[in-house]
């Protein structure tokens, strides 16, 4: 089943002499369930590819189709409602707030929403992030680890359609960042959740099932592992 499809985008800041092609005419899929890396140099229209997709940005040309809506066409407002019950984002820096506590942070999106956590579904999260003994931590009383641990689980917690991560252990030690990437995949095997990480670390892009390789804003390569 398809849950993303990207149609001729294109992405230009500027123009005449201070034009910049960010993004050129992309276009792919993505099936449900995927484990997709996007690779590429600083500079390549990576990161602005995922910011289109989730939403963050607009396009200047071409369609996004999320499980079948087109998000270029939603306003303002309703594409913020859509990406916070729909896109879930994993930042580098984690973008946690910085008064709430662990249990706040995640259920944020559900609050937003007027939403309760079930109670066991809360748990059993704080658990599998391994955060369970932490939940009423504030962020600043958490390693780097932990806060992005914070992060994947305000991402998860609505199940949403994608996960996008953006360079999730550009920040972390290396076992820290072995940690991340294990999580996850633990939430694409077990919660079939569809994950698309931005990464310079062809390490942890090997252990995706797909990589993209974008190169001046275009896809040159695009592999199954």
């Amino acid at each position: 089943m398809e849950i993303l499809r990207v149609e001729n985008l294109s992405k230009i800041y500027g123009k005449d002499e201070n034009k910049v092609v960010a993004v050129d005419n992309v276009s792919f899929s993505i099936e449900k369930g995927e484990f997709t890396a996007i690779v590429g140099a600083s500079g390549s229209g990576k990161s602005t590819l995922l910011h289109l997709i989730g939403g963050v940005d607009r396009p200047t040309e071409g369609r996004i189709y999320i499980d079948g809506k087109d998000i270029s066409t939603l306003t303002a407002d309703q594409l913020a409602i859509f990406r916070r019950r729909q896109i879930g984002i994993i930042y580098q820096f984690y973008n946690l707030i910085p008064v709430l506590n662990v249990e706040e942070n995640i259920t944020l999106p559900c609050d937003l929403d007027g939403e309760k956590v079930a109670p066991e579904r809360l748990k059993q999260l704080l658990d599998s992030l391994g955060l369970y003994d932490r939940r009423t931590h504030l962020p600043n009383e958490l390693s780097g680890g932990q806060q992005q641990r914070v992060s994947i689980g305000r991402a998860i917690i609505q199940n949403p359609a994608i996960i996008l991560a953006d360079e999730p252990t550009g920040n972390l030690d290396s076992k820290a960042s072995e940690e991340i990437v294990a999580l996850l995949k633990k939430a694409n095997q077990e919660y079939n959740q569809t994950v698309i990480i931005i990464t310079h670390d062809l390490e942890i892009a090997a252990q995706a099932g797909r990589v993209i390789t974008i190169e001046d804003g275009r896809i040159v390569r695009d592999e199954k592992n």
